[in-house]
């Protein structure tokens, strides 16, 4: 039954609305199943599931019919989250009769539940009048059909509140997790890959005539490229081989796809979403074919597809028009997607993968650009020029916004103005307790943007450049050059105060484009330290230009990621030296700077000290390190949740991290997203770090907590939830810490649900 499922499931992704996907769904399993019913049951906002589809029963009886959870066979499947499978459905004492669907012939039942993060969204079942025990092949399709089919019905259930082309827009609320604070308010722009079929956006148009004018071009555009293609290659196929660029063409005719697409576009659709529509139609027509022959046909029609949309797609972006106030959405954004709008432009980002420690949102963060991140039931593609709003506070979208949310958010940004303001009077001020102890607060950066907006709040030092963004924002490496000219603004800004760069930081969740890592496991495999080893051509050039621009200024440290092991470090530290000796002999005046190591791996933790003996100072990743402890990938919005920085192994390993450099007389930094947490900041400080390094937006706000309590109070803090054994119970206890101080009102404005019902 695999090809009846991959066919399916391509109909189903393909389906334009959730009433078609579930149509497809019960005419295709009853047939697949061989059976006389198939019927989906889903649920409703109060809680009831409701006969949605049927291919077998009354078809008067959608809508109607509804059970509570355990009510019926439908509600005992709920209830039991698992599969019920009757040879003699009307004997089981939970078997409910229901007139108007007309199933009193049905004897045999099958039913399994449809579960999406751990939510039953729905029923499916399948019912035979003969007798019928079904066999464990028929369950396993059925439950393995129900694991396919539960996120395209979550998504389309969430599309619920998204106009379709031509209705009225309704206020929808999707949710993610907050990837950097604050609220924007604004217009979608929607960044989807190039000529994917699959992911081109609704966008609506201006002028009938000229869209179908428009994409009449684009056809004949990629006619003449066939005609040529066919020309050149004429010598070289034989003739039924030179007949496929004959049926490339005839299939874009006007009495074929050409004339499909453009009856779609006088429906409302613009030409690229249209086009898209009617090739994956096609597709999915071709692949649930039983002929071998018909279903590679699909791979042509694909090609064709590809070719045609590249041209529409390419056309569109020669004229675009970025609003005023642009929120940036894609299905997983990039550093170098930011780039595609103008920095005055851009008020917002949300993404569908993700989650707030993957690198964009770290960006953002630093950028000051409020974020969500894993929006996974976001109809994206649909939204391109809607209104939108992103809370970056509660990891909240709102499309089509009613009225009373957009005066609830504008307060809030209101209110969010005034706090920056507030804490700008603390620029000149130290970050120092009540009782006098001063904490050294430093910046991440890893732009030009970074260094003024850090230097007007008040930053002490750079605790992380990532060299890695100037590495994503080319189409090639930098030469030695251009990398110490940007090494030399950064030292040359800060000057005397201390600069940590930190070497190339690539793979995992930080590919460039020009040197790709295609690995399983990102996250385990070749990144940082591993991947400059390997090529000492790329570490070497890029050391030769961090010292290089040191020279008169004597304010660079080196940070090295990902270092596992002693013979890592001891490796890195020899092509350091080699590299300062010969620009010794080559006439440069510069100094041997401190090498430092990033500790971010278990394996680090517990060779803390081993590491620090041979380091000039040390530096904590929290993010790594919290995901390599947790064996949660901080980029999976399906673990978002489990991603909790306050869970008490971390703490624990970070407290162990300061105590064992100490013991070795070096100092210890933390340069992760948890060093920018003003909560967190409190348990650092009273942990012993040395310096918190964070992006400029958090600063303010850390400082502000930090003057506003004491060392003897943290550290009592400290000693009560270094010992509890729950995340959440720590984060409340240190949410009523902040409370009783009086000081949470100086972080962040209120945010509330008070205006939703």
């Amino acid at each position: 039954m695999l090809n009846s499922l991959r066919s399916i499931v391509q109909e189903v992704n393909s389906a334009r609305d959730l009433t078609s996907a579930l149509r497809i769904i019960v005419s295709s399993v009853k047939s697949a199943m061989r059976t006389q019913v198939c019927s989906v049951y889903l649920v409703d906002q109060a809680g009831d599931y409701v006969l949605m589809a049927t291919d077998g029963l009354n078809t008067d009886a959608v809508g109607k019919v509804r059970l509570h959870p355990g009510e019926g066979l439908v509600g005992r499947v709920v209830v039991r989250e698992e599969p019920i499978n009757l040879e003699h459905a009307e004997a089981h004492p939970s078997y409910q009769y229901f007139p108007e669907t007309g199933e009193e012939r049905y004897r045999s039942f099958l039913g399994v539940p449809i579960i999406h993060h751990r939510k039953v969204l729905g029923v499916l079942v399948v019912q035979q009048i003969e007798q019928r025990r079904f066999d464990e092949g028929d369950e396993s399709f059925l439950v393995t059909m129900s694991a396919q089919l539960a996120g395209v019905i979550a998504h389309a259930e969430a599309t619920g509140g998204i106009k379709d082309i031509g209705q009225k827009a309704v206020q929808a609320r999707f949710l993610g997790s907050p990837g950097s604070s604050g609220v924007a308010i604004g217009e979608a722009v929607v960044i989807a890959p190039e000529a994917d079929l699959r992911s081109v956006p609704f966008k609506p148009y201006v002028d009938l005539e000229a869209e179908i004018a428009f994409f009449q071009r684009c056809l004949m555009a990629v006619r003449e490229d066939i005609k040529a293609l066919g020309a050149k290659l004429k010598d070289r196929l034989n003739r039924e081989e030179r007949a496929l660029f004959d049926a490339y063409l005839s299939m874009l005719d006007d009495a074929s796809l050409g004339g499909e697409v453009t009856e779609r576009i006088r429906k409302g659709a613009n030409a690229s979403y249209a086009w898209s529509e009617v090739i994956l139609e096609h597709e999915a027509t071709f692949n649930s074919m039983d002929d071998a022959y018909l279903r590679e046909r699909a791979t042509d029609l694909r090609d064709l597809g590809r070719r045609v949309l590249a041209y529409l797609l390419e056309s569109n972006k020669k004229g675009r028009v970025y609003p005023e106030r642009a929120i940036l959405v894609g299905e997983e954004l990039t550093a170098t997607m930011l780039g595609e709008i103008p920095p005055e432009k851009l008020v917002g980002l949300v993404s569908v993968e993700g989650s707030s420690n993957s690198h964009v949102a770290i960006l953002a963060r630093a950028m000051g650009i409020p974020t969500v991140m894993g929006v996974v039931d976001l109809p994206y593609l649909q939204l391109d020029g809607r209104p939108l709003i992103v809370d970056g506070y509660r990891g909240s979208v709102y499309c089509d916004p009613d009225e009373l949310v957009v005066k609830h958010y504008k307060a809030i940004a209101v209110e969010d103005l005034a706090l920056v303001k507030g804490l700008e009077a603390l620029k000149d001020l130290p970050c120092e307790t009540t009782d006098n102890y001063r904490l050294t607060l430093w910046v991440n950066t890893g732009l030009m943007a970074d260094v003024v907006r850090s230097l007007e709040r008040g930053a002490e030092g750079v605790g992380l450049y990532r060299t890695e963004i100037p590495f994503l924002m080319r189409d090639r490496f930098p030469s030695e050059e251009e990398q110490r000219i940007i090494y030399r603004e950064q030292l040359a800004a800060f000057a005397p105060n201390p600069v940590t760069i930190r070497t190339l930081d690539i793979g995992g969740d930080k590919a460039l484009p020009y040197f790709p890592i295609e690995e399983a496991n990102p996250f385990l495999g070749w990144r940082g330290i591993r991947v400059t080893l390997d090529h000492p051509e790329i570490f070497l050039a890029q050391v030769r230009a961090m010292i290089k621009a040191s020279e008169g200024l004597d304010n660079l440290r080196i940070l090295l990621p990902m270092i596992t092991s002693v013979p890592e470090l001891d490796a890195s530290k020899a092509l350091i030296t080699r590299v300062f000796n010969e620009l010794i002999e080559e006439g440069y005046k510069v100094l041997m700077p401190p090498v430092g190591v990033m500790i971010e791996v278990p394996a680090a933790v517990y060779q803390t000290r081993e590491l620090a003996a041979r380091s000039g100072f040390l530096s904590v990743g929290s993010n790594d390190l919290t995901q390599y402890l947790l064996a949660v990938d901080r980029n999976n919005a399906r673990v978002a949740d489990l991603y909790q920085a306050f869970h008490p192994a971390v703490l624990r390993a970070l407290q162990h991290i300061v105590t064992e450099a100490h013991a070795e007389g070096v100092s210890v930094s933390i340069c992760g997203e948890l060093a920018g947490d003003p909560s967190a900041a409190i348990l650092l400080m009273a942990m012993g770090f040395d310096v918190l390094s964070m992006s400029a937006a958090n600063l303010p706000k850390v400082k502000s907590v930090i003057r506003g309590i004491s060392l003897s109070l943290a550290k009592a803090l400290l000693a009560e939830v270094i010992v509890m054994a729950d995340a959440d119970q720590i984060r409340e206890r240190i949410e009523q810490f902040l409370g009783d101080a009086d000081v949470t009102r100086l972080i962040r404005p209120v945010v509330s649900d008070d205006f939703e019902e």
